[in-house]
């Protein structure tokens, strides 16, 4: 019987070169086993070394692609990683960083510049295909990292974002009927956030001799509650269908910065994977592209340059108020 063929085309560069790929491991025998595995998928392999190498050692030359594994991490480690994402942003470089759930808070955010794509705790195969997919965006070839159904998706998302927020605007000023007893409602907490946002303009304006105009107040944000309740009915449909059916990590990570914005409490990325409800490289995936098309928002800590968080952006809390207060509008069945 003939002996299959399981050899890869060589990945290339814009240029038409073999892609060259520079592997960063403490781990030397993790970091050779990297190493083999994309030379044996068609890559050129570039001068790596320890990840402390990248603060210590000499200025190296950078590969098309730039591969760290770093599953813990240490102060050195953080630094390290900060020099290289200041390089890699300037150079052009493509950068895959693996690293374990338990330290990507850290690794999140030293990585601010570089636009890098994570991978937590990746199989061999997973680390070849992020080579793979990184070398595509460069090249601008078909292959993408999320299907464009993702992309419709998202793009559709974000278009219904800014759309809630300038059609919806007058919605909250429309009294809404409370719902039963030992229920929160939307319509309850507008009508005590309202009366707040407006008394704090007041204040504001009356202590200001030259008072800036107004801006036009959006529906405020539900009753974290009743946000987190819908979040819980989310969840318990996996205890009677496969979860696969109904993924959806932007909604649901839309649905839990919907909760942390109105309970004025910060999220890490960590935090935001787990309520993705998807695996992590896929969650961080999603976060990277909705950041970029401004749904989200990266906010660093003031107080430890270590950790990084995510956010609504003003646009998207103006179209999640909207929008709960859309839903929550007294039903009209007339023909």
């Amino acid at each position: 019987m003939a002996q299959a063929d399981f050899s890869y085309d060589v990945a290339r560069d814009p240029a038409g070169e073999p892609a060259s790929i520079a592997v960063f491991a403490d781990r030397p025998a993790m970091r050779g086993q990297i190493a083999e595995d994309l030379v044996g998928a068609g890559f050129r392999a570039a001068d790596g070394g320890p990840i402390t190498d990248l603060l210590e050692g000499p200025v190296r030359v950078l590969g098309d692609v730039v591969l760290i594994d770093c599953p813990s991490v240490d102060a050195q480690t953080l630094a390290a990683l900060s020099r290289l994402d200041m390089r890699v942003a300037r150079s052009g470089s493509q950068l895959i960083v693996s690293t374990s759930f338990d330290a990507l808070d850290d690794v999140f955010a030293a990585m601010d510049q570089s636009d890098p794509q994570f991978l937590v705790n990746p199989t061999r195969a997973d680390r070849i295909v992020a080579a793979g997919r990184v070398i595509a965006r460069v090249s601008n070839s078909r292959v993408r990292e999320m299907t464009e159904e993702d992309r419709l998706t998202l793009l559709r998302l974000s278009q219904q974002v800014d759309a809630i927020a300038s059609r919806l605007e007058g919605l909250s000023d429309t009294p809404l009927k409370p719902q039963g007893s030992g229920q929160v409602s939307a319509g309850d907490f507008t009508a005590k956030q309202t009366a707040r946002d407006t008394s704090n303009r007041t204040d504001a304006a009356l202590g200001d001799s030259n008072p800036t105009p107004l801006h036009t107040a959006r529906p405020p944000l539900p009753d974290p509650r009743l946000v987190r309740q819908i979040i819980a009915n989310r969840q318990t449909r996996a205890r009677f269908f496969d979860a696969e059916l109904f993924a959806d990590p932007a909604w649901d990570m839309l649905l839990d910065l919907t909760a942390a914005h109105a309970e004025h409490r910060r999220v890490s990325v960590t935090s935001l994977c787990i309520a993705a409800g998807v695996p992590a490289t896929t969650a961080l995936r999603w976060v990277r592209q909705m950041v970029d098309s401004g749904i989200f928002v990266r906010i660093a800590d003031s107080t430890d340059k270590r950790r990084a968080f995510v956010a609504l952006s003003e646009g998207s809390a103006d179209g999640m108020a909207s929008y709960f207060a859309a839903i929550d509008a007294p039903l009209n069945l007339a023909a």
